[in-house]
């Protein structure tokens, strides 16, 4: 009788993994995984977006590796995961230092007086940029010491993004953005140069062991 149970269990597993690949196959783009994420009630189905300049994961790897289409399954005890890329491409980020000063409680005499001496100490070598972060910007980021990490368009203020992504700036070069609506005024530090990233859209599946 165990034996009997053991097999219908097993039975069970190997029919709910043919139907979760059966699935899987017929999702060809973002637009049909959508749709079938709409239809179904688990909320660990999902779509995800891994790159390779944020993402180490030996599965994040292992994803990224693979063509559109192409597949990963894992296992714990209590459920099988299956991954499939839907979408493949590339896309440009951006990657800078900056320090922000508030306009707000500062007079703009006062804001063009310190990056004037933000400028300076830098050049002078009196300071690393990251240590000038830390003691004068405002904004969140100063812990990093400034760095924004790769980012890609729509993920910043708009009038910072449009310099960064507009620029002509060589490496190490220091240069100050205005956003005079917002009263936010800015020390930037070209980093790195622009790069091409490549990132995917992955279908994530759970399927309960039972």
């Amino acid at each position: 009788m165990k034996k009997l149970i053991l097999i219908l269990c097993l039975f069970t597993a190997l029919l709910q993994a043919q139907n979760a690949e059966k699935e899987l196959d017929s999702i060809l783009d973002i637009n049909q995984a959508e749709a079938f994420l709409a239809e179904k009630s688990n909320k660990a189905n999902k779509l995800i977006t891994f790159n390779e300049a944020n993402h180490k994961t030996t599965l994040a790897k292992e994803l990224l590796e693979k063509g559109t289409g192409g597949k990963v399954i894992t296992e714990t005890d209590f459920e099988t995961i299956h991954y499939k890329v839907i979408e493949k491409y590339e896309i440009p980020h951006y990657r800078v230092s900056y320090i922000l000063l508030n306009g707000k409680t500062m007079t703009l005499s006062e804001v063009n007086t310190t990056r004037q001496n933000i400028i300076s100490k830098y050049k002078k070598g009196l300071f690393s940029f990251s240590q000038l972060a830390k003691q004068y910007s405002v904004s969140r980021n100063a812990t990093r010491g400034g760095d924004t990490g790769w980012f890609t368009q729509g993920r910043m203020s708009l009038i910072l993004e449009e310099a960064v992504v507009g620029n002509t700036h060589t490496i190490n070069d220091i240069y100050t953005i205005d956003d005079a609506e917002k009263q936010w005024y800015y020390v930037v530090l070209q980093t790195h140069e622009p790069k091409n990233i490549k990132e995917i859209k992955v279908l994530k599946i759970v399927e309960p062991k039972k």
